[in-house]
């Protein structure tokens, strides 16, 4: 049972980090998924398959390198000096896709509630920062949390959605072919997306991943992660894909569907969506601290402090910029890191066990 529970916390945080990256809004998964109509769906397919494998395959090597940071990992796939370059680029887009999540939650505020973009990112920062400073244990235990939430939440406003009248396939198809597309191929938009999902969720998978108790723990912590996040996306993009002709032109798409439904379960959403940007934003500065500075200690804390500071200072160059400086550049480091998972999964021996774990 004990055993059980880990493996369960494990996937719950690990989806609360990628969500807040790749979901938050759902302004991503239209544009890589539903956006290619009916082909979208079967991409949602593909990148859940290759969650699966990659959150497996980081998760263990975490754990049999008892890996405080993604440092020892990517070395030990890369070798020292191609890791380095790796580990320097992996390091800088933890702090990046942090500044963007604090920008997000002031626009999420703002158009919620009426506070301005400004105070809105403060707040994040100050919620941000005292929770990294916590013990890893009860950051991981945090970011698990608001994962049933966000399930349950996405099963209700999809459920509805699939439930009722829709339009017709043609004119759901030819919505789809004015949205905007993450790329030229629904094949490639899938792939692209896991990519700069994997540059932001491996740091913190193969952290959660050094901190299991054993390797059939973190394998099946991993793989849980994975089907959770290729299900939702699913039922995300088939949502989107019923409702298409009404979602021309809206920034948060996932928030129209819920609003669609009742005012109220559109406020529930608002803070659903806030609480996933938050899960990201404390996943990305916990893995960029546990980079630089030994964790639990003095330096580290005042050094969180330091970083929040920074993020916020970067925050305020505007959400929608930021997503389009920061994530198109880490997609291609993404595919070299799929690559490099695939290849050391295989070449590493797995039957090798760290002193000291089951």
């Amino acid at each position: 049972m004990h055993a059980f529970k880990e493996i369960c916390k494990i996937a719950g945080a690990f989806v609360g980090v990628i969500v807040g990256a790749g979901f938050a809004s759902g302004q991503e998964i239209l544009q890589f998924f539903a956006s290619f109509g009916s082909q979208g769906l079967w991409g949602c397919v593909v990148a859940g398959l290759a969650f699966v494998f990659l959150s497996m395959a980081f998760s263990t090597m975490g754990q049999r390198l008892r890996a405080e940071s993604h440092k020892e990992v990517v070395q030990a796939l890369l070798g020292k000096h191609v890791g380095w370059v790796f580990d320097v680029l992996i390091t800088f887009f933890l702090f990046a896709i942090t500044v963007v999540m604090l920008a997000g939650a002031g626009s999420l505020l703002h158009q919620w509630l009426g506070i301005s973009e400004v105070w809105g990112s403060v707040l994040a920062t100050v919620a941000t920062a005292l929770i990294v400073c916590l013990d890893v244990g009860r950051v991981i235990a945090f970011i698990g949390a608001v994962t049933p939430l966000l399930m349950f939440m996405t099963v209700v406003v999809a459920g509805y959605v699939l439930g009722t009248p829709h339009a017709d396939v043609a004119t759901l198809q030819a919505a789809a072919t004015e949205q905007p597309k993450g790329a030229s191929h629904w094949l490639v938009a899938a792939l692209l997306y896991v990519s700069y999902n994997v540059v932001a969720g491996m740091p913190f998978l193969v952290i959660m991943g050094g901190q299991a108790s054993s390797r059939r723990v973190a394998l099946w912590g991993g793989v849980l992660g994975g089907l959770l996040l290729g299900l939702l996306m699913l039922l995300i993009a088939a949502a989107m894909y019923w409702r298409m002709d009404t979602l021309g032109g809206l920034s948060m798409p996932m928030l129209s569907l819920a609003t669609q439904i009742s005012p109220w379960l559109g406020h529930l959403m608002s803070l659903v969506i806030f609480g996933m940007i938050l899960n990201t934003a404390v996943g990305m500065l916990y893995a960029f601290m546990a980079r630089i500075v030994p964790v639990a200690t003095p330096k580290f804390r005042w050094g969180t402090a330091l970083a929040s500071v920074l993020a916020l200072g970067g925050s305020f160059v505007g959400f929608i910029a930021l997503v389009g400086m920061v994530y198109p550049i880490y997609g291609y480091i993404g595919f070299a890191l799929m690559a490099c998972a695939l290849l050391g999964w295989l070449r590493m021996d797995r039957s090798q066990v760290v002193p000291g774990r089951a």
